[in-house]
């Protein structure tokens, strides 16, 4: 099987956003994906706010990774790894190994200190791959998040 890594185009957007799609019905949120292709192509391509990589199997994009910087008081510039997604039919091939490593790879050509992402606490098949990659599991902090209407001034 003879997959290509690649830097995403404008025109992969609808087929990286169904693997997004397919990502949230996985992570058991399938109504929860608001981003449209235009929003992709407008903040990916335009505004250049992530880099998205795509795994290519005979014209088709099996898989994805979105990255993008952070900044670490810490460390200084960071990537984080919001998603990586390969098609359920196209899972246990190596395709997930070929995408992480391009992160990895990228990360280094960009000479940041640390890579990052978030994981379900169930999803013991991406725990236990990225465990055997070295990755560091912080498990005393907390994600933190504010929806839409959340996002107002706390005025207490």
């Amino acid at each position: 099987m003879e997959v290509n890594i690649r830097n995403a185009e404008k025109k992969d957007m609808p087929q990286v956003l169904q693997l997004i799609k397919e990502l949230a019905v996985f992570e058991k949120e399938p109504n929860a994906v608001e981003v449209t292709v235009t929003d992709l192509e407008v903040e990916g391509f335009k505004k250049n706010l992530f880099t998205c990589f795509v795994a290519e199997f005979e014209a088709e994009i099996v898989g994805m990774a979105l990255v993008y910087f952070r900044f670490s008081t810490w460390k200084g510039r960071t990537v984080h790894l919001e998603d990586l997604i390969v098609k359920k039919e196209y899972r246990s091939k190596g395709i997930g190994t070929l995408l992480y490593n391009k992160v990895i790879t990228f990360a280094k050509q960009q000479g940041v200190k640390r890579v990052e992402w978030v994981v379900l606490d169930w999803n013991q098949n991406a725990i236990d791959f990225y465990e055997k990659s070295g990755a560091t599991f912080l498990k005393n902090w907390y994600l933190v998040q504010l929806g839409e209407e959340e996002i107002k001034i706390n005025d207490n």
